[in-house]
């Protein structure tokens, strides 16, 4: 899994390298929509122990905290958790360290992420509320639960990109592959073209999805998915976020017996990080957790968003998380 995210990097840059002919003219458009969209969406910044955190409120009902994955923030937490919206919850969407509105502090680890989430919470007074970490994000929603029990009603690890025990370290990154990987995600326009001219490298790599189940798809799940991949834009302004992300999910130490919350670990067989390992071993390690593996989709779930949200809301609701 960790060996695909660092190609993906390295990768992403030689594809963009390649394209170095390709007249971008559509770029400055698609960048200044997607600052625009970023913009037109309702955020507040909350204080926490480890400076500002930016986050999103969307919906009515029990509160749920989404903890968004790789590549994303606010903006991908509202949108990923909407189902839940749909089935009666509020959600409480923030950008996690080095995410739009959310800058890197001194020590961006998973157990800061954890305590300034419940900073967060501090701050808009919710006590006790579920929830849901996906990708990547499942390490501080781990973290979370770990470290703040009494606050964490349920926990969900979505897709859990999730270091395993007994895995071999991750080997460090080569000169050339960490100058490829500041290059793409340190320009918006390199990684516009990754997107645009390799959109299948882009699927299969970003998205850990075969971009065949794509293609026999329908429209509204192909615009799903396309608008997540678009939605990494502005790529510069999620850089360090991202660069995180690729060592925290790597190199983090969770004690994940220590959890004693309700929890459900959902992935896809075919998912290309591998995360369906992850979530069967959160499931035979964290006391009494669920599991519910689905045959395919890959990382994004594809064809399968009703079954992934209705997985989800149904668990909560038998832990007695659910809306009146």
């Amino acid at each position: 899994m960790i060996t695909r995210r660092r190609m993906l990097l390295f990768g992403g840059a030689l594809a963009a390298v390649a394209a170095g002919g390709f007249v971008a003219l559509g770029f400055r458009d698609e960048r200044a929509a997607a600052r625009v969209r970023l913009s037109r969406i309702d955020t507040a910044s909350a204080r926490t122990r480890h400076g500002p955190m930016e986050y999103a409120v969307a919906g009515s009902g029990p509160p749920v905290l989404m903890i968004h994955g790789s590549g994303g923030g606010f903006d991908q937490a509202l949108d990923m958790g909407r189902p839940l919206i749909d089935l009666g919850y509020a959600m409480i969407a923030p950008s996690r360290f080095g995410y739009p509105g959310t800058p890197m502090p001194g020590d961006p680890g998973h157990a800061a992420q954890a305590d300034a989430l419940a900073d967060l919470l501090d701050g808009l007074g919710i006590e006790r509320l579920a929830v849901v970490g996906g990708s990547a994000g499942a390490v501080p929603a781990i973290s979370f639960a770990i470290r703040h029990p009494d606050r964490c009603a349920a926990l969900v690890a979505l897709v859990p990109a999730v270091p395993v025990p007994g895995d071999p370290p991750m080997a460090p990154w080569s000169p050339l592959q960490e100058r490829a990987a500041h290059a793409v995600l340190g320009s918006d326009l390199l990684f516009w073209a990754v997107l645009r001219v390799a959109p299948g490298f882009a699927i299969r790599t970003l998205l850990a999805t075969d971009p065949d189940l794509l293609a026999a798809a329908g429209a509204a799940e192909r615009a799903r998915v396309q608008a997540i991949l678009d939605g990494v834009l502005p790529v510069s302004a999620r850089r360090d976020g991202l660069l995180n992300d690729a060592r925290e999910t790597g190199h983090a130490v969770l004690d994940y017996g220590a959890i004693r919350v309700p929890t459900l670990a959902l992935s896809l067989e075919d998912d290309l990080f591998g995360t369906a390992r992850g979530a069967r071993m959160l499931a035979a390690t964290v006391p009494g957790a669920e599991l519910v593996i689905l045959p395919d989709g890959g990382h994004v779930w594809v064809g399968h968003e009703a079954e992934v949200f209705g997985a989800i809301g149904s668990f909560l609701r038998r832990v007695g998380y659910g809306p009146a």
